[in-house]
């Protein structure tokens, strides 16, 4: 894809994007459901930074606390986050109910197969008092990692070729076989039925361009 064209569409870090854009719009679903939250306001971001939330205008807050688990330490900007280390399908330092809300952005297509987000899931469900999950949609055909014309579509041995060869959208081109391997394992796109059965009691919001679904988002507890 053409630079200018990539940064124009898609690219999440400009400002002036699509993609920006519709992260905004999605956001500000969030903040009109999170203003029925009552004072101070606990957030679990799974997966996420505190980049992302300064950018969308939530910082320097006293009635909201925000903490980010990631598989890697983060940064933090001010004492209104805080870091933990640990893994999204199994958060076991948290307990029932601990946070006021679980917030997650393009994260469960991330952390293996189909049982493994089944984990993610429930434990997102378990941990929040509410939740808010966004996951981009299976059959929209511009697969959103890779920027590939139906690439979640190819088989894998095709799609492992293609990243050990080509820069693909986000993906810089993984010569290493295993590695190449271990990269396609981990992005797993899910079709609505299968979110369906991960969060079986929620509601519904659906991001769509020219009348296709780019991405879901499920939540419940408001």
């Amino acid at each position: 894809m053409d630079d200018v064209l990539f940064k124009k569409l898609v690219d999440n870090r400009e400002e002036d994007s699509y993609a920006t854009a519709m992260r905004r719009k999605r956001f500000q679903f969030f903040l009109e459901l999170l203003a029925h939250v009552p004072p101070p306001i606990s957030i679990l971001d799974v997966g996420g930074t505190a980049n992302f939330w300064q950018r969308m205008g939530v910082v320097e807050q006293d009635d909201i606390r925000i903490t980010l688990l990631n598989i890697d330490p983060t940064p933090l900007p001010s004492r209104q986050f805080r870091a933990v280390v640990g893994d999204a399908t199994n958060m076991r330092e948290f307990k029932d109910e601990a946070f006021d809300v679980v917030f997650s952005n393009s994260v469960i297509e991330h952390v293996g197969d189909f049982e493994q987000q089944r984990r993610m899931a429930n434990e997102v469900r378990r941990v929040g008092r509410r939740y808010f999950l966004q996951t981009p949609n299976y059959f929209f055909p511009l697969e959103p990692h890779f920027l590939f014309p139906g690439f979640q579509w190819l088989p894998r041995d095709a799609r492992v070729a293609l990243i050990r060869r080509f820069n693909l959208g986000w993906v810089k081109r993984i010569p290493d076989q295993a590695e190449a391997e271990a990269r396609i394992d981990h992005t797993r796109l899910l079709r609505r039925g299968e979110l369906r059965a991960l969060f079986p009691t929620a509601s519904w919001y659906e991001e769509k361009i020219m009348g296709l679904t780019k991405s879901f988002v499920v939540y419940e507890g408001w």
